[in-house]
């Protein structure tokens, strides 16, 4: 799956910063939207984006900036954001960055400052986007486990042995093996780091006392 063109939202009620923005970070080549309101951004197609990020003022009336970003990670829709501002303090410059913001930064901004955090902000969200791509490959892998490999799966990242996953599962150690080479197969894996990877990055439930009883 390719990654899509990225593309920088920005939202800011002073139309003269909008096109002066505007004008700013299509000369850096990048595609650019831009919206006067939260509320406006908030009923786009943002969330079409895989690859966005969000230069947003804090100084919104109705919504404001800080607001919309609580939004966004209530809907879990985030966004790497950076934000804009002429009446920023500590305070609400770290309850951003504690929200997940990229950078903060106080009007009037340098061009070379803006353009350097709407780089990191997308370099974020194509890093998010290439995470999203791996964990839905694990995904796919794992869901073509039958259970009984799903259990074998879950005793061998734990380190155990064929023998002692033969005893505990209540079969013989020739058929774990069996199974243990199917799950290698199936989820592209050459050696057990590969598996515990594998785990780590998706929640694969522990075999249950039950298990034993199949």
């Amino acid at each position: 799956m390719n990654e899509p063109a990225p593309i920088v939202f920005v939202v800011d009620d002073d139309d003269s910063v909008r096109r002066a923005l505007t004008r700013l970070i299509r000369s850096a080549g990048y595609c650019v939207e831009c919206f006067a309101s939260a509320r406006e951004f908030l009923e786009s197609h943002f969330h079409a984006w895989s690859t966005a990020c969000l230069v947003l003022d804090v100084g919104l009336p109705q919504l404001d900036g800080l607001e919309l970003q609580h939004e966004l990670n209530a809907r879990n829709r985030a966004l790497p954001i950076v934000f804009i501002t002429g009446r920023g303090d500590i305070a609400m410059t770290v309850s951003a960055m504690k929200a997940g913001a990229v950078d903060f930064l106080a009007k009037p901004v340098s061009d070379t400052d803006l353009l350097r955090a709407i780089g990191n902000a997308l370099a974020h969200a194509s890093q998010a986007f290439a995470s999203r791509i791996e964990l839905d490959s694990i995904h796919g892998r794992l869901a073509r486990l039958t259970p009984r490999e799903r259990e074998v799966l879950a005793l061998l990242v734990e380190g155990r042995p064929n023998k002692q996953v033969a005893f505990q599962l209540g079969i013989a150690e020739k058929t774990i093996k069996v199974h243990r080479a199917r799950v290698m197969d199936k989820l592209e894996a050459r050696s057990l780091i590969d598996l515990v990877r594998i785990t780590d990055k998706a929640v694969i439930p522990h075999l249950s006392g039950d298990a034993r009883s199949h």
